[in-house]
């Protein structure tokens, strides 16, 4: 799973971490900001992105959209003008699934 399922604990995350979190290069990082408008990472002084909660979100659902779902990056920004709440709505049940998957696998496993 490439998105820890955590609330994130900073106010602010740099671009290795975040693609750390979804393992991913910060190459990916970097041309989905350009690629989505909905990205706007914060820049300190000396230009290094800081990603906030709302930014790791939206990123997850980019990354539900191109990795997970296999659009292509069109698509995928279509898809998010066309119906975004309906994209919200999926990528929250995606979530919620796994994390009802890993707590069963995890309840078998202390059986």
């Amino acid at each position: 799973m490439p998105y820890k399922e955590k609330e994130p604990v900073k106010l602010f995350y740099t671009i290795g971490e975040v693609a750390k979190m979804f393992k991913v290069r910060t190459s990916h990082i970097r041309f989905w900001e350009k690629e989505f408008d909905i990205l706007k990472p914060k820049k300190n002084k000396k230009g290094n992105r800081l990603f906030t909660k709302e930014d790791l979100d939206n990123l997850h659902i980019i990354f539900h959209l191109v990795k997970e779902r296999g659009f292509k990056l069109e698509g995928a920004k279509k898809k998010l003008k066309q119906n975004r709440e309906e994209v919200v709505n999926s990528v929250e049940m995606v979530r919620s699934l796994k994390r009802v998957k890993e707590f069963l696998i995890e309840m078998k496993e202390n059986l």
